[in-house]
């Protein structure tokens, strides 16, 4: 799904997917559910079509009004999760080091000891 207004359903998810037996939507097979004040975001692992392999989306969704939301996702398959998450923490290891050196991260785990060089991109031109 991409971004944009979304209306829901009565079980407060996306209104593609509605919930079978057990509590879980059709292709769902772990969540994990992160409130962060006006913003809430989802981490679901799914199948693919075939049901032989899996996949990740991660949807950031804000509350538009009452039955509306604004919804964003990516889809992250395994063969991207190392570039994906070396990138992510290379990112929010150079904000905590270099322009918010001052601010308490709550929750993250000490990033000062990783060090991520252009060589960890061999598909990229690396950090910027």
């Amino acid at each position: 799904m991409r971004g944009g207004n979304v209306e829901m359903d009565n079980d407060n998810r996306e209104g593609s997917e509605r919930r079978q037996d057990g509590g879980r939507y059709r292709d769902e097979v772990y969540s994990r559910r992160v409130p962060a004040g006006k913003r809430t975001y989802f981490f679901d692992v799914k199948t693919t079509r075939s049901g032989e392999d899996f996949f990740l989306t991660i949807t950031e969704s804000k509350r538009l009004d009452d039955d509306r939301y604004d919804k964003h996702k990516i889809f992250l398959y395994k063969e991207d999760f190392g570039k994906f998450v070396a990138a992510m923490l290379e990112v929010v290891g150079f904000v905590q080091e270099e322009c918010l050196p001052d601010y308490e991260f709550r929750g993250l785990p000490d990033l000062s000891n990783l060090h991520f060089g252009t060589d960890d991109y061999p598909d990229d031109a690396g950090p910027r």
